[in-house]
């Protein structure tokens, strides 16, 4: 649902997931794919109910800027073993995390507005279902910017604000069961979704309150080298009948070796914490609208 921004944002931690074949258990019922998210779209209120919700914003605090990472020194290439011969500036790169309040504003089809304040500056990201816009004040960047082609690959593969399961037929996903899993000890079903744009992606949905557990990610690149994401979702919360998570964890995993060959150190979960949500609020068509600049200010 939050993509980059949230999760985008949205972390260290192996994958703390047990795999089995699909119906091994005997704890879990032996359902197909379809029961699964059928049983899924009830526990989150109804698909009736979802098909009426047309926008949404979420108001909370999201952890930015934290990297406790554990950090080694990076070798010189062609110079030989010994002191003095490795990079010794990126052994001090401990910063806390701070949290940062945001608003995220949801429209269909696929539209998102994210503003994020930062000592008295605002961030934003505009998508309006084709084309995405960011200014980032902060860091000094103080002209709109188009998103890159990256963020556009990412924005375009973002779910509706029902998430992936909700009407995933309608919206062109084939929905397959990959097997049962533990995740933090509960059993969940992994499904393997395959989207209309070919894209695959995976969803985790607990095999006794049928909500979902946790999403694959989008891969974030740390020093040179692509990492999985896993974004747990937490504290669901019932909002005018609709369940939906108020805590959002990022992990992302470690890999065997960087990019240079040195061993991975783990990254700190980030989190997300939703404060609010409001359902169908009236949300300005303009403000899904490449955003304006006025003079002397950071955004108008």
């Amino acid at each position: 649902m939050l993509r980059k921004t949230l999760a985008i944002v949205i972390s260290t931690a192996f994958a703390l997931s047990l795999k089995a074949a699909p119906g091994t258990s005997p704890t879990v019922p032996n359902l197909s794919a379809a029961q699964v998210v059928d049983r899924n779209v009830a526990a989150r209120g109804g698909l009736q109910v979802w098909r009426a919700v047309q926008t949404m914003t979420l108001t909370g605090k999201m952890g930015v800027g934290g990297n406790e990472r554990a950090t080694l020194p990076v070798p010189i290439p062609g110079a030989p073993k010994g002191h003095g011969n490795t990079l010794e500036g990126v052994r001090q790169r401990r910063v806390e995390e701070v949290q940062l309040p945001f608003v995220m504003d949801l429209a269909r089809p696929r539209k998102l507005r994210f503003e994020l304040q930062f000592k008295g500056q605002t961030a934003i990201q505009v998508y309006d279902g084709t084309n995405g816009w960011k200014l980032r004040p902060f860091l000094n960047r103080l002209s709109v910017e188009p998103y890159t082609t990256e963020e556009m690959k990412i924005a375009s593969m973002q779910s509706e604000l029902d998430g992936l399961l909700v009407d995933c037929a309608a919206k062109g996903t084939r929905v397959e069961l990959d097997s049962i899993e533990k995740v933090e000890d509960r059993d969940t079903y992994k499904l393997k979704l395959t989207l209309k744009s070919g894209d695959v992606t995976h969803v985790w949905v607990d095999a006794q309150t049928f909500l979902e557990t946790k999403v694959e990610g989008q891969p974030r690149r740390l020093d040179g080298t692509y990492h999985a994401v896993e974004v747990y979702y937490r504290d669901y919360r019932t909002v005018n009948g609709l369940q939906i998570p108020f805590v959002l964890e990022t992990r992302v995993l470690q890999v065997a070796k960087t990019v240079l060959g040195l061993k991975d150190t783990p990254v700190p979960p980030e989190k997300v914490v939703i404060e609010k949500v409001v359902i169908n609020p009236k949300l300005d068509a303009a403000m899904f609208s490449k955003p304006v600049v006025a003079a002397g200010s950071s955004l108008k």
